[in-house]
């Protein structure tokens, strides 16, 4: 009896498949290659051909930055968001308008630097940083002045910061729980006197105004009416004393015009005038 034999048929087992595997990735690595290489090759001709044109006389860093955003914008590289991050006061109608760049425009088609030194020219900012995130995001950080206190100079208000450095003169009103300091040079020399009176808030309650006299020393208008005269570069030991008069003699409480603490061995007290036309009694140093 003849037996007959079954031809072999397709190895389809699974430990061919592996091998299978690895021969497709490998003709397909051998057919990007050269794709790859096509692409980068354009690219780099590109880039060489805007070189070229603007070499040519009259061409510039601008007309370079403006020709390969034009190029690359026309494969696809615009700019989809504009993201900003920090802003809390700066106006955003005049920050969009400092950064230059709107959702559309080519996103190499302008400088970062460019962009953030026009940014800093505003006065709420203190420091900017712009980030072009590709293929279509541009991020700008602000970091904007912190309002201080408010100055009063020449029957004008400003808002400073802790520097003294005006931060802007629009819609003052609406940070009027800060301090008010008057007059010329007050703004560079305002931050240890008003640190001072955060630390004695007791007498910082009835201060309405620090006033700069002869952009050397300060005279606090209390809302009694009274004036009180600090010396020249010992606010803090003067301060000290006051609150001290106050809590023992209750200086603050009294119809004076004004109280003198310049000199650190003596007190000089001088009364309201007399509503009533009598000549007002000179005041004594309290016991």
């Amino acid at each position: 009896m003849s037996r007959t034999r079954r031809a072999p048929g397709p190895r389809n087992s699974v430990q061919d498949r592996p091998a299978r595997l690895k021969l497709l990735l490998r003709r397909q690595r051998k057919l990007l290659r050269p794709a790859g290489w096509v692409a980068f090759a354009g690219v780099v001709a590109l880039f060489g051909v805007v070189v070229l044109q603007s070499a040519k006389p009259g061409g510039t860093i601008a007309s370079l930055r403006e020709r390969i955003g034009n190029a690359t914008g026309s494969a696809g590289l615009r700019v989809t968001d504009v993201v900003i991050e920090g802003r809390a006061n700066t106006p955003e109608p005049l920050l969009r308008a400092a950064i230059g760049v709107s959702k559309g425009d080519p996103i190499l088609g302008f400088s970062v630097e460019q962009a953030r030194a026009r940014i800093e020219t505003l006065s709420w900012v203190e420091h900017a940083t712009v980030e072009r995130r590709l293929p279509g995001t541009v991020v700008v950080f602000l970091q904007e002045r912190r309002p201080f206190a408010i100055w009063q100079n020449q029957g004008k208000f400003v808002l400073v910061d802790r520097a003294g450095q005006v931060v802007t003169n629009q819609e003052v009103a609406q940070f009027r729980t800060l301090p008010l300091i008057v007059g010329a040079g007050a703004p560079a020399a305002a931050a240890p006197l008003l640190d001072a009176l955060t630390d004695r808030p007791a007498l910082q309650a009835r201060i309405v105004a620090a006033v700069r006299v002869g952009e050397r020393r300060w005279n606090l208008q209390m809302n009694s009416g009274t004036d009180v005269m600090l010396p020249e570069g010992h606010e803090v030991e003067a301060l000290d004393r006051l609150a001290q008069l106050q809590q023992e003699h209750a200086v603050l409480d009294r119809p004076l015009a004004a109280i003198d603490l310049r000199l650190p061995d003596r007190l000089l007290l001088r009364p309201k005038p007399d509503p009533n036309g009598a000549p007002a009694v000179p005041a004594k140093k309290p016991t």
